[in-house]
């Protein structure tokens, strides 16, 4: 006679999104991104490899104009200073043309910079690009993910699937602690 024994599974692994990811200093987070260089709202080209600021929250977000990405944006907007003072600088990333990026930026008054990637350079090189569900058809779109970049490129953390309430704050808590 067999005995079935039901183990419990981790809280991770019944949601979409990804597990835990390990701590910073962990020999697992030690591989830097590859450089990329993405044009930036303010006429300005962005290079991953000259990251200013000791860290980089690198938002992606599906489209401008939309509900959650506008809140998304109003949410690091509110607290860019907190970041700023943590030694953090923040950019938004889609695949919306610069022109988008120039109108979404001025609406909502972001101190930060926007980053277009039509070609979905970083997006690939960041794997956010995924198949979803859009009124019953399946399309491809941004998957909404935050990842924290130190200085040498490496990511500190990442978060993917990201519902956008409350996610700005766990970001900036996480960044405080580094």
């Amino acid at each position: 006679m067999q005995v079935s024994v039901a183990v419990p599974l981790p809280a991770w692994s019944k949601s979409p999104i990804r597990p835990p990811q390990p701590e910073p200093g962990d020999p697992t987070m030690t591989k830097p991104v590859k450089d990329c260089s993405l044009p930036s709202t303010g006429g300005k080209t962005f290079k991953l490899s000259e990251i200013g600021s000791r860290y980089l929250v690198l938002y992606f977000y599906p489209k401008d104009n939309t509900p959650g990405c506008t809140t998304e944006g109003e949410q690091f907007r509110d607290a860019y200073k907190q970041f700023l003072a943590a030694g953090c600088e923040v950019a938004g990333v889609s695949r919306d043309s610069l022109k988008s990026h120039e109108n979404f930026k001025a609406k909502l008054n972001l101190p930060f910079e926007l980053l277009s990637d039509e070609d979905e350079t970083a997006c690939n090189l960041f794997d956010v690009i995924k198949m979803k569900n859009m009124y019953g058809k399946q399309v491809r779109g941004i998957e909404r993910s935050t990842f924290v970049i130190g200085a040498d490129r490496v990511v500190r953390r990442e978060w993917r699937g990201v519902k956008v309430l409350g996610h700005v704050d766990e970001v900036l808590a996480y960044v405080k602690t580094l």
